[in-house]
């Protein structure tokens, strides 16, 4: 017998106390998407167009941030859904809805764009976080070295001992250790600015209009801190592959866009494409560790379909530095281990 959903009853009698002007068709809500926390997202009708409702439980999920980092990227001119009706103690929101299809979708859905399509949606999302990073970070969580070294704690502990069920020896350690240490210096260097920390498919909604601009989501989490974080995010999308090529040409664009309205990126494209790739490699390796969490933990598998190709990010940034080599023959070490606990997994070459 299912339990009852006793979040979903206080959402629907909230939505039916709610100012008639605003109307609502409460029959008509149905869920609109879930992500990796504990907040869950509806949609409905209503007579000016559908609309979303977050259902943030408060315990886990406090509105705080979210209602904050949304003021400041409004402020921003980024399209970010608009708060119609709110009751923080409950942790609902009535908003405006953004559409139903974001990047990741439309990417991987029948009819295919093709790519002149999905080029002007980069394009556009390049001004989009452009936009993002002229936003006001003052006060925000500092994203510094500590942050990202701790974050890196996630590879060694979930990815590679409980998912690859292998044991670093005291040589291994010390590499992982100083590698961490040298991404986290090199980032704690760069200009700081709001970061979204998740500026990828999943939370770009399709643009609408003549605006080229996609809309933004699922930014609560924002911080202070390195100005190529959002861009790596991008660019080497733990959900939708892009080749090197073409993560180049539009890391140049961003760039470019940039330096004309005045972001603080390096004057030197190639300094800055270093900025990128090492932040790049410090997030894929945290992500590693997320998603094996996610299922190990959290009863959450359908997360383990992206690990080949984050793993494919991290290979192809450690294979252009010297410094990284260590990391390199540690991943060959784990896929040959997989590949004897599979035999019908090949390993994977040096």
């Amino acid at each position: 017998m299912t339990a009852p959903d006793s979040r979903l009853a206080a959402l629907r009698a909230w939505l039916q106390q709610l100012p008639p002007h605003l109307g609502l068709d409460t029959d008509s809500l149905r869920p609109a998407s879930t992500d990796a926390s504990f907040r869950r997202y509806f949609r409905l009708d209503t007579a000016h167009g559908t609309r979303v409702v977050m259902d943030a439980p408060p315990d886990t999920e406090p509105l705080d941030a979210f209602l904050d980092i949304a003021e400041r990227l409004r402020r921003a001119d980024v399209k970010v859904p608009e708060v119609l009706a709110r009751d923080v103690n409950q942790g609902l929101l009535l908003l405006s809805d953004l559409g139903e299809t974001n990047f990741q979708a439309a990417l991987h859905q029948a009819p295919m764009p093709d790519d002149a399509t999905v080029h002007q949606w980069y394009l556009g999302s390049l001004q989009a976080l452009a936009a993002v990073q002229h936003a006001n970070a003052d006060g925000l969580p500092a994203y510094d070295a500590a942050r990202l070294t701790a974050e890196l704690q996630l590879f060694p502990e979930w990815y590679i001992d409980r998912h690859c069920g292998h044991a670093l020896d005291n040589t291994e350690r010390e590499q992982l250790a100083i590698i961490g240490e040298l991404l986290a210096r090199r980032a704690a260097a760069q200009p700081q600015v709001l970061v979204h920390r998740d500026f990828h498919s999943p939370n770009l909604m399709l643009p609408v209009g003549d605006d080229p601009r996609p809309g933004v989501i699922d930014f609560q989490d924002a911080v202070r801190g390195p100005i190529a974080y959002d861009l790596a995010s991008l660019l080497m999308d733990a959900r939708t592959t892009w080749d090197e090529p073409q993560q180049l040409d539009w890391g140049i664009r961003y760039w470019e866009l940039a330096r004309r309205q005045g972001l603080p990126v390096p004057a030197d494209i190639a300094e800055f494409h270093v900025d990128w790739e090492w932040i790049g490699l410090q997030r894929n390796l945290r992500i590693l560790g997320v998603f094996a969490r996610l299922n190990l933990r959290d009863g959450k598998p359908g997360y383990l379909a992206h690990l080949p190709r984050v793993e494919g990010y991290v290979r192809q940034v450690a294979e252009h530095y010297d410094v990284f080599r260590p990391l390199l023959r540690l991943l060959d070490r784990l896929a040959e281990r997989g590949a004897k606990d599979d035999p019908g997994v090949a390993p994977t070459s040096p």
